[in-house]
């Protein structure tokens, strides 16, 4: 399920029309409909089902091809955009890979990048490259986990906050955290701030690269569409921010710290289709139990905060504010 949308994606780089838009249907047509349909199954597996699949390397591989799916995509994506088509065929085309690049990118790398293993990690930061938001690996492994339900975190929205409004909050909020994080390390380090260490810095010089060697091999229109695919990629995951912790806060137990971040402190949804297709993340009350666990062995925690519908119906609900805050505001602990 989770490669059914590269399918859909495929479709629309070879139609003209309607199919165009192919991924966006599916993505926010079929699967709320589907999923509400469908509902919920909050079963967890049995302790012996977590030891076996923990183990089965099935998982892994799945998630691995995320990789190779991703850099076939762009390329072809980008080979598609340099030719002339009407307006419309090229508007589906952008957005169907701004699909790609918040769900096989962003959302994948934000799996690989919390395991331990320097390959996933590595391939972490290729899928966030292809969305140009590599500072996310930084931000949110060392930032986000850290601040979660505090007015710290950028990616945790507050009580009557528009979404639009989040949008331009957290892209800044988030970025900026990942330079201080940064440049605090390199300060316990004894290290200048502006050297080849600062990660940052080798970030920004990666996805300035990418992009100049797009403009170069297809051309500089290319690249603009490249942008607009990669923003629509990034406005995703900030929006899956959005729903994932809005008007969720951690008490302070004194003056320098907050209470433990329990599965309260993020919304869950258990509705199966968004499930699969997301790799679990809809499972987010677990993740940031456990952030380590991979994304198979995610359990439905009995004291999180439930979102009424799935991820991708909440995404859509989350762009219509007066709507989102009479559904999700009595739901928020008082």
């Amino acid at each position: 399920m989770a490669y059914s949308l590269p399918v859909t994606v495929a479709i629309s780089f070879l139609s003209e029309g309607w199919l165009s838009f192919l991924p966006l249907i599916y993505g926010f047509g079929v699967i709320p409909i589907l999923d509400q349909v469908i509902g919920p199954k909050s079963g967890n597996m049995t302790f012996e089902e977590h030891k076996s699949e923990s183990d089965n390397l099935l998982y892994d591989a799945v998630i691995y091809m995320s990789v190779p799916v991703q850099l076939v995509m762009l390329i072809w994506f980008l080979w598609e955009v340099q030719h002339p088509m009407a307006t419309a065929d090229l508007v589906g085309r952008i957005t169907a890979m701004g699909m790609m690049c918040g769900v096989l990118g962003i959302n994948v790398a934000h799996e690989l990048g919390h395991r331990p293993k320097p390959y996933e990690r590595g391939m972490a930061k290729f899928l966030l490259a292809t969305s140009l938001y590599l500072h996310f690996y930084i931000e949110h492994n060392k930032g986000h986990h850290r601040n979660v339900g505090t007015s710290a975190d950028g990616a945790t929205a507050r009580r009557n906050e528009m979404l639009y409004i989040f949008w331009l909050r957290t892209i800044v909020q988030s970025f900026r955290s990942a330079w201080l994080i940064t440049a605090k390390e390199l300060g316990r380090k004894k290290l200048r701030v502006w050297s080849i260490q600062n990660e940052m810095l080798q970030m920004l010089v990666i996805q300035i690269a990418l992009c100049v060697i797009i403009g170069f091999v297809f051309s500089w229109v290319v690249l603009l569409w490249f942008l607009f695919a990669a923003f629509m990629g990034i406005l995703l995951l900030e929006t899956v921010n959005y729903i994932e912790h809005y008007g969720l806060y951690r008490n302070k137990v004194n003056d320098f710290r907050y209470e433990d971040v329990e599965p309260k402190h993020s919304w869950n949804s258990d509705h199966v289709l968004g499930r699969l297709v997301l790799f679990e993340l809809t499972r987010h009350s677990d993740h940031h139990y456990e952030p380590a666990k991979h994304y198979q062995l995610l359990d439905s925690m009995r004291d999180a905060s439930q979102l009424p519908a799935g991820y991708p119906a909440m995404m859509l609900l989350s762009l219509l504010p007066p709507v989102w805050f009479h559904v999700m505001n009595p739901r928020c602990p008082s």
